[in-house]
């Protein structure tokens, strides 16, 4: 059996015991767990009595031939309704569907296309299969361990070819060190960045999530770059924050706080663990020393074929934590005016300690 293969008969089996006859697949990257396809659209039927059914067009007749060639494929534009007649044909009387991918239009479109396909009689009713399938994804499996860890590689070294090269230094621009650190990404590898890049020198340092901008960077300040690397669909995501020129006091002191939440956090990944829990474990640091406001979001959260997925360390999370979940632990401490500074690794949860992926130093550079 292929993985996907495998993925789907753990789909079946949840639709199975909530008494679903199948689960039409709407999510692109569901789709893309499920059978591999990569294209821009795609559906799949899985059926708890199979044979399961894979819906496109025609543009991606070849592909779909190559990337899915253990599934029938149904080739038509209007591919949900096509292939939500098609499960109607072959009997589904109670249809899962992705409440939280379909739209409301949406849906009133494929109540429609149920109704028309009973011709007269009791149209299939639609029951939510939820999340289902991104609760299978929180758990990675060998392979995507292994696109993981060449993302986060492929960020490791970009990083550090910046750092070798002198291209985080005094005059540069925040655009133009984001640009380069993108570019050194795809050049080693990587299909794209994870996501914007964040790169934020200075008072931009202090915002979580900044945007860069023509801000130049200065002598004495917070370098703070967010990153990551996508290989095989996969994310990595790793924070890093430097300083250029000599460290004041309380810039050594914001990071070493940071640092040692961060260790704190790492040290509570474990199977088993209560996500709220481990983000205490990091926040309860930064409490203690007085900067519990100056921590203004979630530890962390998982990481694969999306960069932010479950399961989410924070707060408000929900749940625990599982062997093979890849997660991310990011605490930081943010002083509005003056700078911040954010430390994140990607890790995965095994039975023993977590395997840390994201290899980069976290000591203070200071360049």
């Amino acid at each position: 059996m292929t993985r996907t293969s495998e993925r789907r008969d753990v789909l079946r089996a949840t639709a199975a015991r909530q008494g679903m006859d199948a689960v039409l697949v709407t999510d692109l990257l569901n789709v893309r767990y499920l059978t591999g396809f990569t294209g821009s659209n795609g559906v799949l039927l899985v059926r708890t009595d199979g044979p399961d059914l894979f819906g496109t067009d025609g543009r991606y007749t070849t592909q779909a031939a190559a990337q899915v060639p253990d599934l029938e494929v149904l080739v038509d534009r209007g591919t949900v309704a096509a292939v939500a007649r098609e499960a109607t044909r072959r009997g589904a009387g109670r249809l899962g569907y992705e409440s939280h991918h379909l739209t409301v239009d949406g849906y009133a479109q494929l109540e429609k296309v149920l109704a028309d396909a009973a011709d007269g009689g009791t149209p299939a009713e639609l029951v939510s299969v939820r999340r289902a399938v991104e609760e299978q994804r929180a758990i990675k499996d060998a392979d995507e361990i292994e696109s993981l860890r060449r993302a986060c590689a492929v960020a490791d070294q970009a990083f550090a070819e910046l750092v070798a090269e002198g291209a985080l230094r005094p005059g540069r621009t925040e655009l133009e060190v984001g640009r380069e650190l993108d570019a050194r990404m795809l050049a080693l590898g990587a299909e794209a960045p994870s996501f914007e890049t964040i790169v934020a020198t200075g008072a931009n340092s202090a915002i979580p999530h900044h945007r860069p901008d023509a801000t130049e960077l200065r002598d004495g300040d917070f370098l703070k770059l967010d990153f990551g690397a996508t290989v095989d669909g996969y994310h990595s995501d790793m924070t890093r924050t430097v300083v250029l020129g000599q460290p004041a006091d309380w810039q050594l002191d914001v990071h070493r706080l940071v640092a040692e939440a961060q260790a704190a956090g790492r040290a509570a990944l474990a199977v088993g663990a209560d996500v709220v829990a481990v983000d205490a474990a990091a926040r309860d640091v930064i409490v203690a020393a007085g900067h519990g406001e100056h921590f203004t979001h979630g530890l962390g959260h998982g990481v694969g074929l999306e960069i932010h997925e479950a399961p989410g360390i924070g707060q408000l999370g929900a749940g625990t934590l599982a062997a093979g979940m890849a997660v991310t632990v990011e605490p930081g401490v943010y002083l509005p005016g003056r700078g911040g500074v954010r430390i994140e690794d990607t890790l995965i949860v095994t039975d023993d300690a977590p395997e840390l992926l994201t290899l980069t130093s976290k000591e203070l550079l200071v360049l």
